[in-house]
């Protein structure tokens, strides 16, 4: 299947490492230019730099999505897209007593709200051209709550309800409106959660063990997934092979959660 998203303008929230990183070469490799978005000029900089060493054609839009200041930065620097992918999040271990309010109001502004944001803003230009793609970066946390960060299972639970919501917006419009539920991923971040939760002595090999084993077996898969895996599904979905799937929650999680739909 040769995808090619030539003359498409994508944007990946929360891009310049991780998951997000990952999905922006993706897009890029299949030719979309790609807007790669951070909180830091620093930061989005770097990352187009290093994105763009391997070539395909990125550029800088910097901004905190989880404020509307930074939100309004963004859409400056982008004014349309024909592809848009939440992924911005933020994830952590507290027991479920110790979250207080503060922590969970911000992680529905960050992994919530600024995807609503971010779709107000972006969906009716699509509308308006017949066409366009948008993802939101779930969780399998979203459909099999962890007890050590049920602030994060929430978050991600309510994000399938705005895409569900969105897409009966967009309906029959030529835009489709998907969230990825992506499983336990190989990340900077998730090596940094996992020794929270293991052996910090332990070798990095040997400590994914563990984790998967002791927190995660569910998984089919046995291992953690890695970021490429993700934005494949990402890159399919955002091209026009995917124009019949809308308002779905698509698996990604290497048989995470045990059930036949989400």
């Amino acid at each position: 299947m040769l995808i090619d998203l030539s003359g498409k303008t994508a944007l990946v929230t929360g891009s310049t490492q991780g998951i997000g990183a990952a999905i922006a070469a993706g897009l890029a490799a299949a030719g979309a230019r790609v807007a790669v978005n951070g909180r830091s000029l620093e930061s989005v900089e770097a990352a187009v730099e290093r994105l763009g060493a391997d070539g395909g054609e990125f550029f800088a839009a910097v901004g905190d999505i989880a404020t509307d200041e930074g939100a309004g930065a963004v859409f400056g620097a982008v004014p349309d897209v024909d592809v848009l992918v939440n992924s911005l999040g933020i994830f952590g271990a507290r027991p479920a007593l110790e979250i207080e309010d503060a922590e969970w109001r911000r992680y529905f502004e960050t992994n919530v709200l600024s995807a609503v944001r971010m779709i107000r803003h972006y969906l009716p230009g699509m509308v308006d051209r017949s066409w366009g793609r948008i993802q939101n970066i779930a969780s399998d946390s979203a459909v099999a709550i962890p007890a050590e960060m049920i602030h994060y299972g929430m978050s991600k639970t309510a994000l399938l309800a705005v895409t569900r919501g969105f897409a009966k917006e967009a309906a029959g419009t030529g835009v489709t409106v998907n969230s990825v539920i992506a499983g336990p991923t190989h990340t900077a971040g998730v090596e940094d959660f996992v020794y929270e939760l293991v052996d910090r002595d332990l070798p990095w090999d040997e400590a994914q063990r563990a984790f998967m084993r002791d927190h995660r077996p569910q998984s089919l898969l046995g291992r953690l997934i890695e970021p490429e895996e993700i934005a494949h599904l990402v890159v399919y979905l955002s091209s026009p092979f995917a124009s019949a799937t809308t308002g779905g929650a698509v698996r990604v999680d290497g048989g995470y959660v045990d059930s036949i739909l989400p």
